[in-house]
């Protein structure tokens, strides 16, 4: 009996990733949703206070980082983004308000000034850990103390680091934007996919895959 052997050319079916925003940001929902990604929400609940003679960079950077590795201690298997943003003005970091006075005079800081939006984006997955840095330069329209009040009263500054959103009411105190829209938004997507590739993930505008890989 005589036997032949032939020769498969093929690729493995990449395999679907569960991927998880380690962050209750609903801006860096939407923008996953934009891209087409499928994700979980798990807030990463961590201390963000700057660590003394922390520069504004490096202070990012770690806030991310410790987000992602937060959540992916407990869930090693699935992708893990964390991202964290801030302002910063004459070296000084502005996050969040905590409160209405605050929003107020961080507002005021800013008005008519020129400040840089510093976004750090974190991604875990299995053993490793990659992180990258987006700045971005925005210019703030001079504002009076009537438009700081009336901005305030619709509620939005008070969740956003500088007491901003610039995809909301926020885009029309905001005079010019040198950079990436989505960092200042809060998440740097093209950081982010080139991240996903350093780790050997798939993005092929939708879900988050593994790299298929061609068999013979």
């Amino acid at each position: 009996m005589m036997t032949s052997s032939h020769e498969f050319t093929g690729q493995l079916a990449a395999t679907p990733l569960r991927v998880v925003l380690a962050s209750q940001s609903p801006r860096r929902r939407e923008l996953l949703s934009l891209i087409g990604v499928p994700h979980t929400v798990r807030p990463a609940d961590i201390d963000e206070t700057v660590h003394e003679h922390e520069a504004p960079v490096p202070h990012a950077e770690r806030l991310a980082r410790t987000k992602a590795t937060v959540v992916a201690t407990s869930d090693p298997e699935a992708v893990v983004i964390g991202s964290d943003t801030i302002v910063v003005i004459d070296d000084e970091i502005l996050g969040k308000p905590q409160h209405r006075e605050h929003a107020s005079a961080m507002l005021r800081k800013l008005s008519g000034r020129t400040h840089t939006v510093v976004t750090a984006v974190a991604v875990a997955h299995g053993a490793r850990l990659v992180s990258a840095v987006e700045q971005v330069v925005v210019t703030f329209r001079p504002l009076t103390d009537e438009m700081i009040a009336d901005y305030i009263d619709t509620g939005e500054p008070m969740d956003k680091a500088g007491a901003y959103g610039i995809q909301g009411y926020g885009a029309t105190i905001v005079e010019r934007i040198d950079g990436d829209f989505f960092a200042v938004m809060g998440l740097p997507l093209g950081k982010l996919v080139t991240l996903w590739a350093e780790l050997g993930l798939d993005y092929r505008f939708g879900p988050l895959n593994t790299a298929s890989r061609s068999v013979q």
